[in-house]
């Protein structure tokens, strides 16, 4: 299914690189693994069993520049439903960042910054926990999207603004 040197994107760790993909021994268990290091944090290594589907199917393939383009595309037409209630808001948007589903990631990132936008014209800020879930989700998206686009993560923001308008 993948190989080594693959960049594929896995769960809440991220970017990462598949460096391996050997038997390891753990509490007397041989088992295959591909094993992973966050781009973002090269000490960090992740052992994934390759007969876990639970585990295996967290890893995706990076979605090319044209795929990036439509989902851009797709998330700025679907409508905001914001969540009212804290605790059930939290909870909806923590399974959405361990789904690894990106457009409901980038669905997520727009709806937290459009009520960020109205909290400030309200003069008031952000709860910290919708501020949180937030900068992971932006460091989740946007570590692929510059990746893939060849540009700082810090730029992605200004592409999907242009890609929208």
């Amino acid at each position: 299914m993948f190989s080594i040197n693959d960049t594929v994107l896995y769960g809440a760790n991220g970017v990462c690189r598949i460096t391996d993909i050997c038997q390891k021994e753990f509490s007397g268990v041989i088992k295959d693994y591909y094993i992973l290091t966050p781009l973002s944090n090269e000490t960090m290594t992740i052992f994934v069993p390759v007969n876990n589907k639970l585990l295996t199917n967290r890893i995706k393939r990076i979605l090319s520049k044209g795929e990036i383009c439509d989902l851009i595309t797709t998330a700025s037409s679907k409508p905001i439903n914001w969540i009212i209630d804290d605790n059930e808001r939290k909870e909806h948007y923590r399974t959405i960042l361990s789904s690894g589903n990106r457009l409901e990631i980038l669905n997520m990132i727009r709806e937290l910054y459009i009520h960020k936008q109205e909290q400030l014209k309200n003069g008031k800020k952000m709860h910290l926990s919708d501020e949180q879930l937030m900068k992971e989700a932006e460091r989740l998206l946007y570590s692929e999207f510059s990746l893939v686009l060849n540009i700082r993560a810090d730029e992605v923001p200004k592409f999907i603004s242009s890609r929208i308008n």
